[in-house]
């Protein structure tokens, strides 16, 4: 089948998630089997020096320093976001206000307001928009999904989620951006967020939160010498009540997991049954069912495979196993597909501002200590 054109493709940012944006938008047509391939038209970057080394390595058509050049461009139909959080909001507003698509790495804002201003604006232009919560387009995640809303493993009595990591374990880490609320969000909106999407995801919206967040390492050096003070969270953990569910869910996170490079993971318990994973074996869902004889009673190990999902795409044989950047490359073909249907992608930005609103919601229960109810925190 020879492939058209398909939309032009604009990337801020080339650093670690806009590579992994750009392999996805190079890889999707192939996998997927589209008749239009997405064109890499331009991509924009900190200097023009950078922009052009990361678009020759990419192979996009143009480079730029100029990221407000590139979502005026009339050849670019789709803007893909992967800056610090506190450039999120004045990238896609704009971005918006030029009539493209977005596709926005998480958290969709540094600031509540900031989401809720992207929320309304691209509801209010009709564009497409996804947020970046990739470990949500695993097969096995969306197998876990069909489980729990089948009743296979009966009515859900408990939930345990936690998002860990070791990136700022070090307390000799280096200062840096992430660690100025205005610029990130700490730990809980940086990967909190993907803990509190999972549970979303898996059982549905959530009703109220109490929480404590925690601030280890005040201080952390900075380059050119002496300290400078630490004012957002290094872990947090929470208890989350969702609507029509009996009990507490238990979700925390941290990136101060010593020995833990990507573990997130959940356990879900059922009056028939349970489910376990972890990001760290993201090809595996373990799974019970009540009822085993006593001395076959266990875990089995459901390995991912071309029957689950999008996984065929990649490979057609089970067991063998998918990638990290093949879920970002489900993710924009997910994408691609809300755009050729006029509609929002279900991690849209609408959905992304709900997971911040929990985020909000864990900030105010912490400092008052006390529940906060989702409806005390601000909505689009």
């Amino acid at each position: 089948m020879r492939q058209r054109s398909g939309p032009g493709v604009g990337l801020i940012g080339s650093g670690f998630m806009g590579r992994a944006h750009a392999f996805a938008f190079g890889a999707v047509a192939q996998a997927f089997g589209l008749e239009r391939r997405p064109v890499l038209e331009m991509l924009a970057d900190g200097s023009e020096t950078s922009a052009q080394r990361a678009a020759s390595a990419l192979g996009f058509r143009r480079a730029t320093a100029d990221w407000e050049a590139l979502v005026a461009d009339p050849a670019v139909d789709v803007v893909s976001i992967t800056t610090p959080n506190r450039l999120h909001a004045p990238m896609a507003l704009a971005a918006i206000r030029h009539g493209k698509h977005v596709w926005c790495e998480k958290p969709l804002s540094a600031t509540l307001d900031g989401a809720i201003a992207m929320t309304r604006a691209a509801e209010a232009a009709g564009v497409s928009t996804m947020v970046g919560f990739n470990y949500l387009k695993n097969p096995m995640v969306e197998v876990a999904r069909e489980i729990v809303r089948s009743g296979e493993i009966g009515e859900i009595t408990g939930y345990r989620g936690i998002h860990a990591e070791d990136f700022m374990a070090d307390p000799d880490a280096p200062f840096s951006w992430r660690c100025r609320p205005e610029e990130a969000g700490g730990a809980l909106a940086d990967i909190g967020s993907h803990a509190i999407a999972m549970a979303r995801f898996l059982l549905g919206e959530v009703d109220r939160v109490f929480a404590s967040l925690d601030t280890i390492h005040t201080t952390r050096p900075l380059p050119e010498g002496g300290s400078a003070p630490v004012r957002v969270d290094d872990q947090a953990a929470m208890l989350l009540r969702f609507r029509d569910r009996p009990f507490t869910a238990i979700v925390s996170n941290s990136w101060l997991a010593s020995g833990r490079d990507m573990q997130l993971a959940f356990e879900i318990s059922g009056t028939k049954g349970a489910l376990v994973f972890t990001q760290e074996r993201f090809n595996e869902l373990r799974y019970y069912r009540l009822g085993a004889d006593g001395a076959r009673k266990g875990f089995t190990t459901i390995n991912a495979g071309p029957v689950h999902g999008e996984y065929g795409a990649f490979c057609p044989a089970g067991g063998h196993q998918i990638g990290f950047n093949d879920l970002k490359t489900i993710e924009a073909k997910k994408l691609l597909d809300a755009m050729d249907a006029g509609r929002d992608a279900e991690t849209g930005f609408r959905d992304a501002l709900s997971v911040l609103r929990v985020t909000e919601a864990a900030r105010l229960a912490s400092a008052e200590e006390r529940w906060v109810r989702m409806e005390e925190i601000a909505d689009a």
